[in-house]
């Protein structure tokens, strides 16, 4: 079990228009000095993802759409079914067994697998809990790939006046202000086209993860501002 962030407290970053000495600490929320437990994480996220699956089968008549019998004993020939008739490659041919051309498999898949997995209540709340508090370390979230080297503090928490922000430029700004740009540059240049068959299903293309903006007022601009912007997400606290 790994310890979460270290920091008691967390200090609120001000804007370019604010005056420095607004800057305050604040306590850090408990939800950030959860235990982590990668375990627990990985099981959830195993089993919740194994739900949103579709059950599949081969056919249940496939290998076996011929009139195969054995040709017996006494010919000098193994005794697997053989396709009958004459005059083509296919006469004479083993049927029906999965070692056979055109056979059926070993174990045909049914549709009435197992496929969904209950996941109880309280193990995704500690799942959520867990992932929330590794991302106030920074060793955990540098380890993961992001460009936090020049961020003063993770979690970084900026003054409510950035929920003002309306276009994408002064988001950007603030980005670079709060050293967390790098970040979202490197989701930028990870933009690329999905292998296999992927591509023709909807989600051709594939990116790394940028920074999360977490905002408090419900219809905040910044919203629009920061939507553009590639790798970035925005999300409500609420939500």
């Amino acid at each position: 079990m790994a310890s979460a962030a270290a920091l008691p407290v967390v200090t609120v970053i001000p804007l370019e228009n604010e005056m420095e000495a607004d800057a305050n600490s604040l306590p850090l929320p408990d939800v950030m000095k959860a235990p982590i437990r990668p375990d627990i994480l990985q099981d959830v996220h195993r089993d919740i993802s194994k739900n949103s699956r579709q059950p599949y089968a081969v056919s249940r008549s496939a290998g076996h759409q011929t009139s195969a019998e054995s040709w017996g004993t006494g010919r000098a020939v193994s005794r697997i079914p053989r396709v009958p008739g004459g005059g083509t490659h296919r006469a004479g041919q083993g049927a029906y067994g999965n070692m056979c051309r055109g056979g059926r498999m070993f174990a045909p898949t049914k549709i009435w697998r197992r496929w969904h997995r209950k996941v109880p209540v309280n193990k995704k709340r500690y799942a959520v809990v867990s992932a929330i508090a590794a991302s106030a370390v920074p060793s955990l979230v540098m380890a993961r790939g992001h460009r936090i080297e020049s961020v003063p503090q993770i979690p970084c928490v900026i003054s409510d006046s950035a929920e003002a922000v309306e276009k994408t430029s002064n988001a950007i700004s603030l980005l670079k202000k709060i050293g967390a740009y790098p970040d979202a540059e490197k989701a930028k240049d990870s933009q690329g086209i999905r292998p296999g068959k992927g591509k023709m299903r909807n989600r051709r293309y594939i990116s790394r993860k940028g920074p999360l903006v977490v905002y408090g007022t419900e219809g905040a601009k910044l919203v629009k501002a920061f939507r553009n912007i590639p790798g970035m997400e925005v999300a409500e606290i609420r939500h």
